[in-house]
């Protein structure tokens, strides 16, 4: 599936950058591709980015474990690439939050559509089918919101603290201020590895939830 809506995102992208989002999943709709569809995909991506993000700040660690670990050479190099390490960090956070805030969008909407259709409906047991598959659906949900949530809440004070180790360094490019920092790393490394440990327990969310849906 996410194949076929890969193929098919170029041509409507156009809708949704505009903001109209009842418009793309209309077309959507019409090549056969609903919205249990999309945040399906879209849970895919967040997964994606997810992991893309763990081996990122695994990158920036070992590079502040680098600078920590300084015994001769240029500092000014090893500032530069840890630098580029935080510069790369940002913009892999900043793809975790928008990829789950696009999972939220589409999983309200759908939601909403759900919600709407079972007032549609004159069968009554079939009615009561459908709300109970909508129930079950929406706690799966919950649970996999939970965890990208609890996840991305972690990334703010380790970027934080790659921040204000990256400008220390940039004012102090001594082995004296190097030294100052060993006991940095230590409390950077435990809030990475925390997580990375969240990111992991999402991923592993994502998969379950993802699994949940093609089944049925």
């Amino acid at each position: 599936m996410k194949k076929l809506i890969q193929t098919l995102i170029l041509p409507l992208a156009l809708l949704t950058l505009s903001g109209c989002q009842s418009a793309y999943y209309s077309a959507m709709e019409q090549v056969g591709v609903h919205k249990r569809d999309i945040l399906v995909d879209r849970v895919e991506e967040a997964r994606e980015s997810q992991e893309e993000a763990q081996e990122q700040f695994r990158d920036a660690l070992e590079q502040f474990r680098s600078v920590v670990s300084f015994d001769g050479g240029e500092l000014d190099s090893l500032y530069n690439r840890l630098q580029g390490e935080y510069d790369d960090s940002v913009e892999a956070a900043e793809e975790v939050s928008n990829r789950i805030s696009k999972v939220e969008q589409v999983s309200e909407d759908l939601f909403d559509e759900w919600e709407e259709e079972l007032t549609q409906y004159s069968n009554r047991k079939l009615r009561d089918q459908s709300a109970a598959k909508l129930r079950t659906t929406k706690a799966r949900y919950a649970e996999l919101l939970r965890s990208l949530k609890r996840a991305e809440k972690r990334m703010p004070p380790v970027l934080d603290a790659l921040q204000d180790n990256v400008l220390f360094l940039k004012h102090n490019l001594n082995a004296q201020a190097i030294g100052s920092l060993k006991a940095e790393y230590r409390g950077i490394k435990n809030n990475i590895d925390l997580l990375i440990r969240d990111m992991e327990k999402a991923i592993t969310e994502s998969d379950r939830f993802i699994k949940q849906m093609e089944q049925g």
